[in-house]
């Protein structure tokens, strides 16, 4: 397949988690120069830890400075969010509670402040948990949309996640001039090699018959909306449903 990249590098949030991951060996692959901001450059995998084209910068992200986020946002052409909160008590219920919807604002502005002549193309990894705001998801049934409201309740990286796709539909909306997103919502994730999979404009499946999503294809797909010329305008300003294909091995 021929591949268009997007200008520039691309910079890489959660470079280290278990999507992020197989996102950077995608990048790669595909011959995208990567700058990824990680706590810790020690869990970045050995085998693409010393490519000529990864720049690694160890930083918490909560406590970076504005001008030096700008400073590592400027000449790319793409920012890929692969976010997410510790599955531990404390990551659950400890700060930071805005973990990726103060990262999406803060990138968001940090586009604004720089002005690229092209808009900085910003892929965010979510979760089929997350709704979309300007327009429900037609296969929520009301007992359906009581349980992820519930769900938002109770646990904060749910509500975080449902924060940073409102602020990007509400917010950022589909016609700013200096970034433009997709916000990528996977089913239930589990292992296993790339494959065939779909991709829908909303909710497909119940909550309660939930599909699979291999972490391979979310990657997948998200290096496709990097570099495939025809996958961005497709999806641009939506929030994607990823599912395994049935019929795959």
């Amino acid at each position: 397949m021929t591949h268009t990249s997007a200008p520039g590098n691309v910079l890489l949030l959660g470079g280290t988690g278990r999507t992020g991951r197989l996102v950077l060996e995608e990048l790669l692959e595909r011959g995208i120069p990567v700058r990824a901001i990680v706590r810790s450059a020690e869990r970045l995998p050995a085998r693409v830890a010393e490519d000529p084209r990864l720049t690694v910068v160890e930083a918490d992200l909560a406590t970076l400075p504005g001008e030096e986020l700008r400073r590592l946002m400027a000449g790319c052409g793409a920012v890929v969010s692969c976010l997410g909160h510790n599955v531990s008590l404390r990551g659950v219920f400890g700060p930071p509670r805005d973990l990726v919807a103060g990262t999406v604002e803060r990138l968001c502005d940090a586009a604004t402040a720089l002005r690229p002549d092209v808009p900085v193309r910003l892929v965010l990894m979510s979760s089929v948990s997350v709704n979309r705001p300007a327009r429900a998801d037609a296969r929520r049934g009301a007992g359906e949309r009581a349980l992820t409201w519930l769900v938002r309740s109770l646990l904060p990286p749910a509500r975080d996640n449902q924060r940073a796709a409102d602020f990007l539909a509400l917010e950022v909306g589909a016609a700013a001039p200096f970034v433009e997103w997709v916000v990528v919502r996977p089913d239930t994730l589990v292992d296993g090699e790339v494959s065939e999979y779909r991709t829908h404009d909303g909710i497909v499946s119940s909550l309660f018959r939930a599909d699979a999503t291999r972490l391979a294809n979310v990657a997948h797909f998200m290096a496709e909306l990097v570099t495939d010329g025809a996958a961005w305008p497709r999806w641009r300003g939506q929030m994607p449903v990823v599912v395994d294909d049935a019929v795959a091995p």
